[in-house]
């Protein structure tokens, strides 16, 4: 029979485990789609040289979400969430109209 001491003195420690790697076994955020209707809607693309230039004429060559101010994440990240696709992960190389330059 287990005494309430040894029950304790398993269960507090495992239980405490789990509450710090709780946090960091939460998913990851989903990628965005170039298919979602809210990145066709922005002409996301994940890959800023396959931008339609007639549809979007102010593109140019060096924009990229990584140098983007709605990119948060280091540039040098290959993915990072984006606060105009609600925290979903854009590709640093991709591309959107609502691009803003990074100050």
């Amino acid at each position: 029979m287990t005494s309430r001491r040894t029950f304790l003195l398993k269960v507090i420690p495992a239980a405490g485990a789990l509450a710090v790697l709780g946090g960091k076994a939460m998913a990851a955020p989903a990628a965005v789609v170039e298919t979602d209707p809210q990145a066709i809607a922005l002409g996301y693309k994940a890959n800023t040289a396959k931008v339609d230039k007639a549809k979007f004429p102010k593109h140019a060559a060096d924009q990229h979400c990584g140098n983007c101010q709605l990119f948060q994440g280091a540039a040098t990240a290959a993915t990072a969430p984006c606060a105009i696709f609600g925290g979903k992960l854009v590709a640093n190389k991709g591309w959107c109209s609502a691009w803003v330059k990074k100050a």
